[in-house]
Protein backbone atom coordinates (compact mmCIF):
# COMPACT_ATOMS: atom_id res chain seq x y z
CA UNK A 1 0.00 0.00 0.00
CA UNK A 2 1.44 3.17 -0.96
CA UNK A 3 0.53 7.06 0.82
CA UNK A 4 0.75 10.23 -0.25
CA UNK A 5 0.06 12.93 2.00
CA UNK A 6 -2.64 11.51 3.86
CA UNK A 7 -4.43 9.36 0.65
CA UNK A 8 -3.95 5.41 -0.40
CA UNK A 9 -2.91 5.86 -3.63
CA UNK A 10 -1.86 2.64 -4.69
CA UNK A 11 -2.55 -1.02 -3.05
CA UNK A 12 -1.30 -4.12 -4.89
CA UNK A 13 1.54 -6.32 -5.39
CA UNK A 14 5.00 -6.14 -4.01
CA UNK A 15 6.82 -6.20 -7.49
CA UNK A 16 4.46 -3.58 -8.86
CA UNK A 17 5.41 -1.48 -5.62
CA UNK A 18 9.01 -1.70 -6.17
CA UNK A 19 8.77 -0.57 -9.30
CA UNK A 20 6.10 2.53 -8.98
CA UNK A 21 7.85 3.57 -5.68
CA UNK A 22 10.58 1.71 -4.27
CA UNK A 23 13.31 4.82 -5.36
CA UNK A 24 11.25 7.77 -3.96
CA UNK A 25 9.49 6.19 -0.31
CA UNK A 26 10.12 5.43 2.60
CA UNK A 27 9.28 1.11 2.40
CA UNK A 28 8.16 0.20 5.88
CA UNK A 29 7.85 -4.06 6.51
CA UNK A 30 5.38 -5.23 8.76
CA UNK A 31 6.40 -8.70 8.22
CA UNK A 32 3.11 -10.13 7.84
CA UNK A 33 0.58 -8.16 9.98
CA UNK A 34 -2.57 -7.54 8.74
CA UNK A 35 -3.55 -3.91 7.81
CA UNK A 36 -7.77 -3.05 7.45
CA UNK A 37 -9.62 -0.10 7.99
CA UNK A 38 -9.37 1.57 11.44
CA UNK A 39 -12.90 1.15 13.67
CA UNK A 40 -15.23 4.33 14.11
CA UNK A 41 -17.00 4.20 17.52
CA UNK A 42 -20.43 5.25 17.03
CA UNK A 43 -21.42 5.87 20.58
CA UNK A 44 -19.42 6.88 23.48
CA UNK A 45 -19.85 9.08 26.66
CA UNK A 46 -15.63 10.05 26.97
CA UNK A 47 -15.44 11.81 30.15
CA UNK A 48 -17.33 9.05 32.02
CA UNK A 49 -15.49 6.14 30.37
CA UNK A 50 -12.38 8.06 30.88
CA UNK A 51 -13.18 8.37 34.94
CA UNK A 52 -13.33 4.76 34.82
CA UNK A 53 -10.23 4.14 33.53
CA UNK A 54 -8.81 5.43 36.86
CA UNK A 55 -11.51 5.44 39.20
CA UNK A 56 -14.07 3.19 40.98
CA UNK A 57 -14.51 0.16 38.33
CA UNK A 58 -17.69 -1.82 39.46
CA UNK A 59 -18.14 -3.58 35.76
CA UNK A 60 -16.16 -6.56 37.32
CA UNK A 61 -17.86 -7.28 40.74
CA UNK A 62 -19.80 -11.03 41.02
CA UNK A 63 -21.59 -10.12 44.16
CA UNK A 64 -23.27 -6.88 46.24
CA UNK A 65 -20.63 -7.84 48.95
CA UNK A 66 -17.18 -7.50 45.71
CA UNK A 67 -19.35 -4.32 45.24
CA UNK A 68 -19.30 -2.94 48.96
CA UNK A 69 -15.64 -4.17 49.76
CA UNK A 70 -14.18 -2.73 46.56
CA UNK A 71 -16.42 0.96 47.76
CA UNK A 72 -15.12 0.57 51.51
CA UNK A 73 -11.41 0.32 49.93
CA UNK A 74 -11.79 3.08 47.56
CA UNK A 75 -13.33 5.87 50.19
CA UNK A 76 -10.43 4.92 52.89
CA UNK A 77 -8.30 5.46 49.83
CA UNK A 78 -9.58 9.03 48.94
CA UNK A 79 -11.12 10.36 52.02
CA UNK A 80 -13.28 13.64 51.78
CA UNK A 81 -13.86 13.58 48.12
CA UNK A 82 -17.11 12.61 46.20
CA UNK A 83 -16.52 9.22 44.90
CA UNK A 84 -17.70 8.33 41.34
CA UNK A 85 -18.49 5.03 40.23
CA UNK A 86 -19.67 3.33 37.75
CA UNK A 87 -21.00 -0.42 36.13
CA UNK A 88 -22.78 -2.58 38.86
CA UNK A 89 -24.89 -5.08 37.46
CA UNK A 90 -27.55 -6.64 40.46
CA UNK A 91 -28.57 -8.80 37.31
CA UNK A 92 -25.42 -10.80 37.37
CA UNK A 93 -25.33 -11.35 41.14
CA UNK A 94 -26.44 -14.27 43.43
CA UNK A 95 -28.37 -11.46 45.43
CA UNK A 96 -30.37 -10.13 42.79
CA UNK A 97 -30.51 -7.09 44.31
CA UNK A 98 -27.78 -3.56 44.64
CA UNK A 99 -26.58 -2.47 48.12
CA UNK A 100 -29.30 -0.37 50.01
CA UNK A 101 -28.28 3.20 50.96
CA UNK A 102 -27.29 2.13 55.00
CA UNK A 103 -24.81 -0.29 53.40
CA UNK A 104 -23.32 2.39 51.09
CA UNK A 105 -23.29 4.68 53.79
CA UNK A 106 -21.14 1.47 56.08
CA UNK A 107 -18.65 2.08 54.24
CA UNK A 108 -18.33 4.91 52.48
CA UNK A 109 -16.96 7.24 55.43
CA UNK A 110 -18.76 9.92 55.03
CA UNK A 111 -18.00 10.35 51.59
CA UNK A 112 -20.72 11.86 48.99
CA UNK A 113 -21.04 8.77 46.65
CA UNK A 114 -22.42 8.12 43.19
CA UNK A 115 -22.18 5.00 41.47
CA UNK A 116 -23.88 4.27 38.32
CA UNK A 117 -25.43 1.05 37.11
CA UNK A 118 -23.91 -0.52 34.10
CA UNK A 119 -26.63 0.92 31.65
CA UNK A 120 -26.16 4.63 33.47
CA UNK A 121 -30.34 4.94 33.53
CA UNK A 122 -29.93 4.59 37.41
CA UNK A 123 -27.98 5.54 40.24
CA UNK A 124 -27.05 4.53 44.05
CA UNK A 125 -26.26 7.63 45.98
CA UNK A 126 -24.82 7.93 49.91
CA UNK A 127 -26.66 10.27 52.31
CA UNK A 128 -24.29 12.52 51.75
CA UNK A 129 -24.36 12.81 47.86
CA UNK A 130 -28.13 13.22 48.62
CA UNK A 131 -28.09 16.22 50.91
CA UNK A 132 -26.18 18.16 48.24
CA UNK A 133 -29.15 17.74 45.71
CA UNK A 134 -32.63 18.00 47.73
CA UNK A 135 -34.26 18.35 44.86
CA UNK A 136 -34.23 15.05 43.99
CA UNK A 137 -35.77 13.49 47.21
CA UNK A 138 -39.11 15.22 45.42
CA UNK A 139 -38.20 14.45 41.86
CA UNK A 140 -39.92 11.39 40.12
CA UNK A 141 -37.68 8.33 40.48
CA UNK A 142 -36.85 8.73 43.94
CA UNK A 143 -36.43 5.91 46.14
CA UNK A 144 -36.26 6.12 49.83
CA UNK A 145 -33.24 3.70 49.84
CA UNK A 146 -32.79 2.16 46.28
CA UNK A 147 -31.54 3.43 43.04
CA UNK A 148 -32.22 6.25 41.63
CA UNK A 149 -34.17 7.10 38.29
CA UNK A 150 -35.40 9.58 35.66
CA UNK A 151 -34.92 13.36 37.52
CA UNK A 152 -33.93 12.44 40.48
CA UNK A 153 -31.07 10.30 39.22
CA UNK A 154 -30.09 13.41 37.09
CA UNK A 155 -29.86 15.77 39.83
CA UNK A 156 -27.48 13.68 41.72
CA UNK A 157 -25.60 12.76 38.89
CA UNK A 158 -25.36 16.56 37.91
CA UNK A 159 -23.83 16.99 41.79
CA UNK A 160 -21.47 14.70 40.85
CA UNK A 161 -20.25 16.46 37.29
CA UNK A 162 -19.91 19.32 38.93
CA UNK A 163 -17.60 17.93 41.59
CA UNK A 164 -15.05 17.16 38.28
CA UNK A 165 -12.72 20.16 38.34
CA UNK A 166 -10.95 20.82 34.66
CA UNK A 167 -7.83 19.11 34.94
CA UNK A 168 -9.86 15.64 35.95
CA UNK A 169 -12.28 16.17 33.05
CA UNK A 170 -9.44 16.65 30.64
CA UNK A 171 -6.74 14.16 32.29
CA UNK A 172 -9.95 11.82 31.59
CA UNK A 173 -10.87 12.56 28.24
CA UNK A 174 -7.30 12.29 27.20
CA UNK A 175 -6.84 8.81 28.40
CA UNK A 176 -10.40 7.53 27.14
CA UNK A 177 -8.91 8.75 23.41
CA UNK A 178 -5.60 7.32 24.06
CA UNK A 179 -7.68 3.80 25.11
CA UNK A 180 -9.64 4.04 22.18
CA UNK A 181 -6.64 4.49 19.58
CA UNK A 182 -5.01 1.49 21.22
CA UNK A 183 -8.25 -0.82 20.37
CA UNK A 184 -7.52 1.02 16.31
CA UNK A 185 -9.89 3.46 16.47
CA UNK A 186 -9.36 6.08 14.79
CA UNK A 187 -12.92 8.30 15.74
CA UNK A 188 -15.44 8.10 18.17
CA UNK A 189 -19.38 9.91 17.83
CA UNK A 190 -19.57 11.60 21.20
CA UNK A 191 -23.70 11.28 22.65
CA UNK A 192 -23.33 13.82 24.76
CA UNK A 193 -26.35 16.01 26.13
CA UNK A 194 -27.82 18.01 29.21
CA UNK A 195 -28.52 15.06 31.39
CA UNK A 196 -25.39 13.74 30.69
CA UNK A 197 -22.97 16.25 30.89
CA UNK A 198 -22.94 19.78 29.64
CA UNK A 199 -21.56 22.05 26.86
CA UNK A 200 -18.40 22.90 28.52
CA UNK A 201 -17.04 19.15 28.70
CA UNK A 202 -18.23 18.77 25.19
CA UNK A 203 -16.11 21.92 24.20
CA UNK A 204 -13.30 20.57 25.57
CA UNK A 205 -13.23 17.67 24.15
CA UNK A 206 -13.30 18.94 20.85
CA UNK A 207 -10.72 21.39 21.85
CA UNK A 208 -8.81 18.29 22.93
CA UNK A 209 -9.34 16.14 20.33
CA UNK A 210 -8.42 18.93 17.22
CA UNK A 211 -4.61 19.74 19.09
CA UNK A 212 -3.37 16.47 19.55
CA UNK A 213 -2.76 12.94 17.69
CA UNK A 214 -5.93 11.71 18.97
CA UNK A 215 -9.13 9.92 17.27
CA UNK A 216 -11.41 12.24 15.56
CA UNK A 217 -14.85 13.35 17.73
CA UNK A 218 -17.71 14.01 16.00
CA UNK A 219 -20.43 15.20 18.21
CA UNK A 220 -23.77 15.22 19.16
CA UNK A 221 -26.15 17.25 21.28
CA UNK A 222 -28.97 15.20 22.93
CA UNK A 223 -31.66 18.41 23.17
CA UNK A 224 -34.72 18.85 21.99
CA UNK A 225 -34.48 21.14 18.31
CA UNK A 226 -32.11 24.67 18.69
CA UNK A 227 -30.11 25.26 15.40
CA UNK A 228 -28.39 28.17 17.77
CA UNK A 229 -27.24 25.71 20.18
CA UNK A 230 -26.05 22.88 17.20
CA UNK A 231 -23.77 26.20 16.08
CA UNK A 232 -22.40 26.83 18.93
CA UNK A 233 -21.69 23.26 20.20
CA UNK A 234 -20.09 22.60 17.15
CA UNK A 235 -22.53 19.37 16.80
CA UNK A 236 -23.29 17.48 13.94
CA UNK A 237 -27.16 17.05 15.19
CA UNK A 238 -29.44 17.38 17.87
CA UNK A 239 -28.94 13.34 18.18
CA UNK A 240 -27.12 10.83 20.33
CA UNK A 241 -28.95 10.43 23.55
CA UNK A 242 -31.86 12.40 23.50
CA UNK A 243 -33.74 9.77 25.00
CA UNK A 244 -37.28 8.89 24.43
CA UNK A 245 -36.96 6.27 27.11
CA UNK A 246 -34.32 4.62 29.23
CA UNK A 247 -33.05 1.52 29.72
CA UNK A 248 -34.26 -2.35 30.18
CA UNK A 249 -31.88 -2.95 33.32
CA UNK A 250 -33.41 -0.02 35.25
CA UNK A 251 -36.87 -0.89 34.00
CA UNK A 252 -36.73 2.17 32.60
CA UNK A 253 -37.29 1.32 28.64
CA UNK A 254 -40.43 2.25 27.58
CA UNK A 255 -42.65 -0.95 27.02
CA UNK A 256 -45.91 -1.78 25.15
CA UNK A 257 -46.59 -4.59 28.27
CA UNK A 258 -44.98 -4.52 31.84
CA UNK A 259 -42.01 -6.01 32.79
CA UNK A 260 -41.91 -9.81 34.04
CA UNK A 261 -40.05 -9.21 36.81
CA UNK A 262 -41.86 -6.04 37.85
CA UNK A 263 -45.13 -6.05 36.94
CA UNK A 264 -46.77 -2.82 38.15
CA UNK A 265 -44.34 -0.66 35.80
CA UNK A 266 -43.66 -0.47 32.12
CA UNK A 267 -40.96 1.97 31.97
CA UNK A 268 -40.37 5.74 31.30
CA UNK A 269 -41.44 7.58 29.04
CA UNK A 270 -39.54 11.15 28.23
CA UNK A 271 -40.97 12.32 24.64
CA UNK A 272 -44.01 11.03 22.50
CA UNK A 273 -44.10 11.18 19.15
CA UNK A 274 -45.66 15.13 18.68
CA UNK A 275 -42.09 15.99 20.26
CA UNK A 276 -40.33 13.87 18.12
CA UNK A 277 -42.06 14.95 15.12
CA UNK A 278 -41.22 18.63 15.80
CA UNK A 279 -37.50 17.62 16.50
CA UNK A 280 -37.42 15.82 13.12
CA UNK A 281 -39.05 18.77 11.38
CA UNK A 282 -36.74 20.84 12.83
CA UNK A 283 -34.07 19.20 12.02
CA UNK A 284 -34.07 18.65 8.56
CA UNK A 285 -35.16 22.15 7.78
CA UNK A 286 -31.88 23.16 9.14
CA UNK A 287 -30.05 20.68 7.66
CA UNK A 288 -28.56 18.73 10.48
CA UNK A 289 -28.71 14.93 12.11
CA UNK A 290 -31.55 14.52 14.17
CA UNK A 291 -31.55 11.20 16.46
CA UNK A 292 -32.97 9.61 19.53
CA UNK A 293 -32.13 7.09 22.41
CA UNK A 294 -34.81 4.90 21.58
CA UNK A 295 -34.88 0.80 23.66
CA UNK A 296 -38.70 -0.77 24.75
CA UNK A 297 -40.97 -1.75 21.96
CA UNK A 298 -43.28 1.14 22.81
CA UNK A 299 -40.78 3.37 22.63
CA UNK A 300 -39.93 2.16 19.29
CA UNK A 301 -43.70 2.94 18.44
CA UNK A 302 -43.58 6.38 19.38
CA UNK A 303 -40.22 7.27 17.48
CA UNK A 304 -42.45 5.31 14.37
CA UNK A 305 -45.59 7.64 14.49
CA UNK A 306 -43.10 10.80 14.99
CA UNK A 307 -41.54 9.92 12.07
CA UNK A 308 -44.70 9.29 9.84
CA UNK A 309 -45.91 13.16 10.90
CA UNK A 310 -42.87 14.59 10.15
CA UNK A 311 -42.88 13.03 6.59
CA UNK A 312 -46.14 14.23 6.23
CA UNK A 313 -44.60 17.97 6.76
CA UNK A 314 -41.60 18.06 5.07
CA UNK A 315 -41.94 15.33 2.66
CA UNK A 316 -39.93 11.91 1.91
CA UNK A 317 -37.02 13.21 0.02
CA UNK A 318 -36.27 15.93 2.96
CA UNK A 319 -36.30 13.72 5.75
CA UNK A 320 -34.37 10.81 4.28
CA UNK A 321 -31.46 12.57 3.23
CA UNK A 322 -30.56 13.90 6.65
CA UNK A 323 -29.56 10.78 7.82
CA UNK A 324 -31.39 10.80 11.31
CA UNK A 325 -30.04 8.32 13.67
CA UNK A 326 -31.67 6.02 16.32
CA UNK A 327 -29.17 4.69 19.07
CA UNK A 328 -29.70 1.26 20.38
CA UNK A 329 -33.33 0.37 19.06
CA UNK A 330 -33.40 -3.39 21.13
CA UNK A 331 -37.06 -3.68 20.32
CA UNK A 332 -37.66 -3.59 16.53
CA UNK A 333 -39.81 -5.80 14.02
CA UNK A 334 -39.66 -6.48 10.90
CA UNK A 335 -42.60 -3.95 9.75
CA UNK A 336 -40.66 -1.32 11.62
CA UNK A 337 -37.34 -2.55 10.11
CA UNK A 338 -38.54 -1.65 6.51
CA UNK A 339 -40.14 1.69 7.66
CA UNK A 340 -36.93 2.44 9.21
CA UNK A 341 -35.41 2.02 6.01
CA UNK A 342 -37.66 3.89 3.64
CA UNK A 343 -36.71 7.47 5.72
CA UNK A 344 -33.03 6.75 5.34
CA UNK A 345 -32.32 5.92 9.23
CA UNK A 346 -29.26 4.91 10.48
CA UNK A 347 -29.49 2.30 13.18
CA UNK A 348 -26.41 3.04 15.93
CA UNK A 349 -26.26 -0.29 18.17
CA UNK A 350 -24.27 -1.72 20.40
CA UNK A 351 -23.04 -5.93 19.95
CA UNK A 352 -22.13 -6.63 23.07
CA UNK A 353 -25.29 -5.78 24.89
CA UNK A 354 -26.29 -9.01 23.11
CA UNK A 355 -23.57 -10.65 24.62
CA UNK A 356 -23.67 -9.51 28.04
CA UNK A 357 -27.23 -9.82 28.41
CA UNK A 358 -29.00 -11.41 25.39
CA UNK A 359 -29.66 -15.76 25.13
CA UNK A 360 -32.57 -17.69 27.48
CA UNK A 361 -30.19 -16.45 30.25
CA UNK A 362 -29.65 -13.40 30.19
CA UNK A 363 -30.98 -10.31 31.66
CA UNK A 364 -33.49 -9.28 28.90
CA UNK A 365 -35.29 -12.59 29.66
CA UNK A 366 -35.46 -11.80 33.20
CA UNK A 367 -37.07 -8.76 32.82
CA UNK A 368 -39.27 -9.52 29.77
CA UNK A 369 -40.15 -13.17 30.13
CA UNK A 370 -38.15 -15.98 27.60
CA UNK A 371 -40.88 -14.49 24.84
CA UNK A 372 -40.21 -10.94 24.31
CA UNK A 373 -36.51 -11.52 25.99
CA UNK A 374 -34.85 -13.23 22.98
CA UNK A 375 -35.97 -11.12 20.04
CA UNK A 376 -33.89 -8.13 21.31
CA UNK A 377 -31.16 -5.89 19.26
CA UNK A 378 -32.11 -8.09 15.78
CA UNK A 379 -29.40 -6.73 13.54
CA UNK A 380 -30.57 -9.57 10.39
CA UNK A 381 -33.70 -8.18 10.65
CA UNK A 382 -32.74 -4.58 10.61
CA UNK A 383 -30.03 -5.16 7.86
CA UNK A 384 -32.40 -7.31 5.58
CA UNK A 385 -34.45 -4.31 5.39
CA UNK A 386 -31.70 -2.23 4.47
CA UNK A 387 -30.92 -0.40 7.50
CA UNK A 388 -27.47 1.15 7.62
CA UNK A 389 -25.70 -0.13 11.05
CA UNK A 390 -23.25 1.36 12.91
CA UNK A 391 -21.67 -0.12 15.55
CA UNK A 392 -20.30 1.32 18.96
CA UNK A 393 -20.13 0.21 22.77
CA UNK A 394 -21.85 3.23 24.63
CA UNK A 395 -18.60 3.16 26.63
CA UNK A 396 -18.55 3.21 30.07
CA UNK A 397 -21.37 0.90 29.42
CA UNK A 398 -19.64 -1.80 27.71
CA UNK A 399 -15.90 -1.50 26.99
CA UNK A 400 -14.00 -0.32 23.90
CA UNK A 401 -12.92 -3.35 22.24
CA UNK A 402 -14.16 -3.39 18.40
CA UNK A 403 -12.95 -7.04 17.79
CA UNK A 404 -14.89 -8.38 20.75
CA UNK A 405 -18.08 -6.09 19.08
CA UNK A 406 -17.73 -7.46 15.63
CA UNK A 407 -17.37 -11.32 17.06
CA UNK A 408 -20.93 -10.33 19.33
CA UNK A 409 -22.81 -9.40 16.37
CA UNK A 410 -21.78 -12.77 14.21
CA UNK A 411 -22.54 -14.92 17.13
CA UNK A 412 -25.20 -13.32 18.31
CA UNK A 413 -26.81 -15.32 20.92
CA UNK A 414 -30.28 -15.49 19.33
CA UNK A 415 -30.07 -17.87 16.29
CA UNK A 416 -30.62 -16.33 12.85
CA UNK A 417 -30.46 -12.71 14.65
CA UNK A 418 -26.90 -12.10 13.66
CA UNK A 419 -25.23 -10.62 10.48
CA UNK A 420 -22.00 -12.05 8.35
CA UNK A 421 -18.54 -10.95 9.65
CA UNK A 422 -18.43 -9.06 6.62
CA UNK A 423 -21.22 -6.89 7.58
CA UNK A 424 -20.60 -6.82 11.03
CA UNK A 425 -16.67 -5.34 10.02
CA UNK A 426 -18.15 -2.90 7.34
CA UNK A 427 -20.59 -1.64 10.50
CA UNK A 428 -18.06 -1.13 12.87
CA UNK A 429 -15.48 0.39 10.15
CA UNK A 430 -17.62 2.27 7.10
CA UNK A 431 -21.00 2.39 9.28
CA UNK A 432 -19.42 4.57 11.70
CA UNK A 433 -18.21 6.85 9.10
CA UNK A 434 -21.56 6.80 7.01
CA UNK A 435 -23.48 7.53 10.35
CA UNK A 436 -21.15 10.75 10.99
CA UNK A 437 -22.45 12.18 7.85
CA UNK A 438 -18.93 11.78 5.82
CA UNK A 439 -19.81 12.41 2.32
CA UNK A 440 -17.13 10.37 0.78
CA UNK A 441 -18.04 7.13 0.17
CA UNK A 442 -14.33 5.70 0.32
CA UNK A 443 -14.09 6.68 3.65
CA UNK A 444 -13.68 3.65 5.90
CA UNK A 445 -12.02 1.39 3.01
CA UNK A 446 -8.58 1.07 1.62
CA UNK A 447 -8.71 1.89 -2.04
CA UNK A 448 -6.68 4.41 -4.04
CA UNK A 449 -8.42 7.40 -3.44
CA UNK A 450 -9.52 6.97 0.08
CA UNK A 451 -8.34 8.15 3.40
CA UNK A 452 -5.42 6.67 4.35
CA UNK A 453 -6.98 5.54 7.90
CA UNK A 454 -6.21 2.15 9.41
CA UNK A 455 -4.92 -0.32 11.86
CA UNK A 456 -2.05 -2.74 11.87
CA UNK A 457 -2.71 -5.80 14.43
CA UNK A 458 -1.32 -8.43 14.84
CA UNK A 459 -3.87 -11.49 14.20
CA UNK A 460 -3.65 -15.23 13.89
CA UNK A 461 -4.98 -17.06 10.76
CA UNK A 462 -7.02 -15.03 8.64
CA UNK A 463 -10.45 -16.78 7.08
CA UNK A 464 -12.69 -15.73 4.60
CA UNK A 465 -16.83 -16.82 4.75
CA UNK A 466 -17.66 -19.66 2.17
CA UNK A 467 -20.83 -19.58 -0.16
CA UNK A 468 -22.72 -21.82 2.67
CA UNK A 469 -21.45 -19.12 5.56
CA UNK A 470 -18.97 -21.91 6.77
CA UNK A 471 -15.73 -20.55 7.37
CA UNK A 472 -13.18 -21.17 4.53
CA UNK A 473 -9.65 -20.95 5.46
CA UNK A 474 -7.69 -17.73 3.59
CA UNK A 475 -6.16 -18.89 0.17
CA UNK A 476 -2.52 -17.74 -0.04
CA UNK A 477 -2.98 -17.24 -3.52
CA UNK A 478 -2.51 -13.30 -4.40
CA UNK A 479 -5.30 -13.79 -6.88
CA UNK A 480 -8.22 -13.92 -5.06
CA UNK A 481 -10.37 -11.24 -3.74
CA UNK A 482 -12.34 -12.50 -1.08
CA UNK A 483 -12.09 -10.66 1.79
CA UNK A 484 -10.59 -11.83 4.23
CA UNK A 485 -10.83 -10.74 8.49
CA UNK A 486 -9.36 -12.63 11.73
CA UNK A 487 -10.97 -15.51 12.64
CA UNK A 488 -13.62 -14.68 15.17
CA UNK A 489 -15.11 -18.18 16.33
CA UNK A 490 -15.02 -17.95 20.11
CA UNK A 491 -12.24 -19.60 21.56
CA UNK A 492 -9.59 -17.89 19.42
CA UNK A 493 -7.92 -15.04 20.55
CA UNK A 494 -8.50 -11.54 19.08
CA UNK A 495 -6.10 -9.39 17.05
CA UNK A 496 -4.20 -7.05 19.18
CA UNK A 497 -4.04 -3.74 17.40
CA UNK A 498 -0.04 -2.30 17.08
CA UNK A 499 -0.55 0.99 15.40
CA UNK A 500 -3.56 3.02 14.77
CA UNK A 501 -3.44 6.18 11.24
CA UNK A 502 -5.88 8.74 10.85
CA UNK A 503 -5.61 10.31 7.82
CA UNK A 504 -1.82 9.17 7.36
CA UNK A 505 -0.91 10.49 11.01
CA UNK A 506 -0.16 7.60 13.58
CA UNK A 507 -2.24 8.30 16.45
CA UNK A 508 -1.08 5.24 18.08
CA UNK A 509 2.21 3.52 17.88
CA UNK A 510 4.14 2.55 20.40
CA UNK A 511 6.63 0.12 18.54
CA UNK A 512 7.14 3.39 16.52
CA UNK A 513 6.44 0.91 13.47
CA UNK A 514 5.81 4.01 11.05
CA UNK A 515 7.73 6.94 9.83
CA UNK A 516 7.16 10.60 12.11
CA UNK A 517 5.46 13.04 9.72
Amino acid sequence: MAVTDGVVVWIGQDAAGDALFGGQSTIVDLDGAFVAPAFVDAHVHSTSAGLLLEGLDLTDCRTLADCLRLLREHATANPRTIIWGHGWDESRWPEGRPPTRAEIDAVAAGNPVYLSRIDVHSALVSSALLDQAPEARTAPGFHPDGPLTAQAHHAVRAVARNSIDAAQRRRAQHGFLRHAAAQGIAAVHECAGPDISDPQDLTDLLVLAGTEDLPEVTAYWGELASAGVARRLRVAGLAGDLFVDGALGSRTALLTEPYTDAPDTSGAAYLDSTQIADHLVECTRHGMQAGFHVIGDRATAEVIEGFRRAEAVVGLQALTVRGHRLEHLEMVDAEQAAALSRWGVIASVQPMFDALWGGPDGMYVDRLGATRGIGLNPFATLASAGVSLAFGSDAPVTPIGPWAAVRAAVHHRTPGAGISPRAAFTAHTRGGWRASGASDELTGSLVPGASATYAIWTAGELVAPAADNRIARWSTDPRSRVPRLPNLQPDVDLPVCRATVLRGRAIHDPEGLLPVG
